[in-house]
């Protein structure tokens, strides 16, 4: 990222890999209550649709959040935080962690990121990143969606159960559905998330409008988290009802999206923007904030190590 000073020891590309992988997890420990009132409220248009206006069941983010307390108790929130973590660090170490080095690669070496370079390191690593992290996707997503049968049961009974039962009844390609919705999603979600962190930061620091500290990491990403959540949010709700989808309900995720539209309309795709900002726009606070602490501490840690006296 931008913002290092000249006598600054820029971290290495491992630091940032593990890095961006736990300052992920330290922010979806955080967020996850959000994110999982968030696709609630994105699946409920089928439920509406499948049980008529009763299907109505959540209203807004907080009163999402109550209804699951209330009707489900406070760890249906958590529902899915284990493969979320697994996500996190299988997926955020690479499409964050590995920015930079991609950022360079187009520039060949060069300091000097134009705005095209960016959104290729950013769309690149965005794909790479799902490649490694769709199987634990979708577990979570179908952890988040899921609520409690007629008799008590429930869809999963854990994380593995969840890859197997997945595995077992929709094979190997269950494990991977909705990747091409993902794909897009996660390209549009780091070109937006990262690019507008880098230029937000860069220009707070070449304006000397703050230090490369705190208040600076904490503005460029709430800057961030709104304007990822007006570009990603008609993918992020299509990519959740296809990968909740029981098999046979859509025939891809273009067919999701169509369906989408003709039976509740354009604004279907900004089913739960109001949790979907709240929660990117705090994860990516919580994240970034984190990634360039954690940066810094390894970055001292390892220089200590390498010249302990």
């Amino acid at each position: 990222m931008v913002g290092m000073k000249p006598t600054d020891v820029a971290p290495t590309a491992t630091v940032k890999f593990f890095g961006a992988g736990t300052a992920g997890c330290i922010a979806d420990l955080v967020t996850f209550p959000l994110d999982t009132a968030k696709v609630r409220l994105q699946i409920q248009g089928e439920s509406k649709h499948a049980e008529g206006a009763a299907g109505v069941k959540y209203r807004g983010v907080f009163g999402t959040i109550t209804t699951m307390v209330r009707t489900e108790g406070p760890r249906s929130l958590y529902n899915g935080l284990v493969a979320g973590l697994q996500r996190q660090m299988s997926f955020a170490s690479v499409r964050i962690g590995l920015y930079d080095s991609m950022k360079q690669f187009y520039t060949r070496g060069s300091e000097n990121a134009g705005i095209v370079s960016r959104l290729l390191a950013g769309c690149t690593t965005g794909a790479m990143a799902v490649a490694f992290a769709q199987p634990t996707d979708v577990v979570k997503v179908r952890f988040q969606a899921q609520t409690r049968l007629a008799d008590g049961e429930k869809r999963y009974k854990g994380t593995m159960d969840a890859y197997k039962t997945i595995a077992r009844d929709e094979g190997i390609k269950g494990l991977w559905k909705g990747c091409i919705p993902n794909i897009t999603r996660n390209a549009i979600v780091n070109c937006a998330e990262l690019v507008t962190y880098d230029i937000i930061k860069e220009l707070i620091l070449k304006y000397n409008l703050m230090t490369d500290n705190l208040p600076c990491h904490f503005t460029a990403a709430l800057g961030a988290g709104f304007c990822t959540t007006i570009v990603a949010s008609p993918v992020d709700v299509v990519k959740t009802r296809f990968m909740n989808s029981t098999a046979g309900q859509y025939n891809s995720a273009i067919n999701c999206a169509l369906t989408m539209l003709t039976k509740e309309g354009p604004t279907a795709f900004y089913k739960g923007f109001m949790p979907s900002f709240l929660r990117l726009g705090s994860w990516n606070i919580v994240m970034f904030v984190s990634y360039e602490q954690i940066k810094r501490a390894m970055t001292t840690v390892q220089q200590s190590w390498e010249a302990p006296f």
